[in-house]
């Protein structure tokens, strides 16, 4: 399923539903720019969550980005064991639902 040609239909998506795609790329603008919160970190946090959602498109999209903002081979290893240990944790925490009071 994932394949990077996919993306070449974006624009197919965007004029079937033109109001919804200008509001998300505001958005996305918006919450990626400078702010109190530097792009270079944003870009981290993005591949934190793509790695947490397993989406290969904002992995690769969200690498090149950070990397053009600065990031280091070394915060972007640090980042993989940060999502492996929030997707570790969640396992743990949803198993207390299988353990009986």
């Amino acid at each position: 399923m994932f394949d990077f040609k996919n993306l070449q239909k974006i624009p197919t998506l965007a004029q079937s539903a033109p109001e919804a795609m200008e509001g998300f790329k505001a958005l996305d603008a918006a919450a990626m720019k400078d702010g109190a919160i530097p792009k270079k970190y944003k870009e981290l946090m993005a591949i934190a969550v793509a790695l947490t959602t397993q989406c290969g498109y904002c992995l690769e999209v969200h690498r090149k980005a950070a990397l053009a903002a600065g990031a280091t081979e070394e915060e972007l290893a640090e980042v993989v064991f940060v999502a492996t240990a929030l997707r570790a944790g969640a396992a743990l925490t949803h198993g207390t639902h299988l353990v009986s009071d």
